[in-house]
């Protein structure tokens, strides 16, 4: 069968789904014309992060700053990685998107924060060698069943000819839920808790890796991701994530 004919048949295939099943906005659960994406309304609540921008930790600056500048955070505390840039702002619209994909089974929602993550680490996703979710621990990926981050990095990765590295970190601790801990309490909750596997060990040195993740906060795991990948040789660690919160790093 040709590539075309193939193709022809697979979007009357995804035409004849929606016929039967509307695709709808996951925020609002609006029909919506076409998938994935997300209806006016959602869109008018959702807080894209556009502009100036701290060159490391990519916090949002107030005002028009030059490029290459550091927030006071980063310029008093180099963190390990190199870059983070995230889509959203975390907040009751984008945490509750994100909640629909990782405790709401909403899976198909990953191809349409995959996109976004797309655009907005164009720079990113050119410049890696590696792309690589954040792991979750054996336990929590049984009883979820998915990674979040994983779907994340393959749809995001979709279309660049890159392939997303699903395995190259493990996480060799289950750690307890970080949400209302403190950024030193969160360092230590995450020290020693991942790994490189040992079939990347040895082929990494130099290497430029992209980490995706759902929500940047403190950014204590990130961090701690970029602190054994850099052990293992990695030169560069840049970071993309949906969403984070707009505080400074402390």
């Amino acid at each position: 069968m040709s590539v075309s004919l193939s193709g022809q048949l697979a979007d009357a295939a995804r035409a004849g789904l929606d016929l039967l099943l509307p695709p709808r906005c996951p925020e609002t659960g609006a029909l919506i014309s076409g998938a994935p994406g997300v209806s006016a309304d959602a869109w008018r609540n959702l807080h894209f992060l556009a502009g100036p921008c701290c060159e490391c930790c990519g916090l949002p600056f107030d005002i028009d700053l030059p490029g290459g500048t550091l927030c006071a955070a980063c310029e008093a505390s180099a963190p390990r990685y190199d870059r983070a840039r995230a889509v959203l702002a975390y907040d009751e619209f984008s945490k509750s998107l994100l909640l629909n994909l990782k405790h709401g089974d909403r899976t198909d929602i990953a191809p349409l924060l995959g996109g976004w993550l797309r655009r907005a680490g164009d720079g990113l996703i050119r410049n890696a060698d590696i792309v690589a979710p954040v792991p979750m621990h054996r336990s929590r990926l049984f009883r979820r069943r998915f990674n979040q981050a994983g779907l994340l990095a393959a749809g995001m990765t979709q279309g660049t000819g890159h392939r997303p590295a699903l395995d190259l970190l493990e996480r060799i601790r289950a750690t307890p839920t970080q949400g209302h801990l403190s950024r030193l309490a969160r360092s230590r909750n995450v020290r020693g808790a991942f790994a490189v596997r040992a079939k990347y060990r040895g082929q990494l040195d130099g290497k430029r890796v992209l980490l995706v993740d759902d929500v940047f906060t403190t950014g204590a795991t990130v961090e701690e991701c970029a602190r054994v990948l850099r052990r293992a040789g990695v030169k560069f660690v840049d970071v993309i994530t949906v969403a984070r919160v707009l505080r400074p790093r402390h």
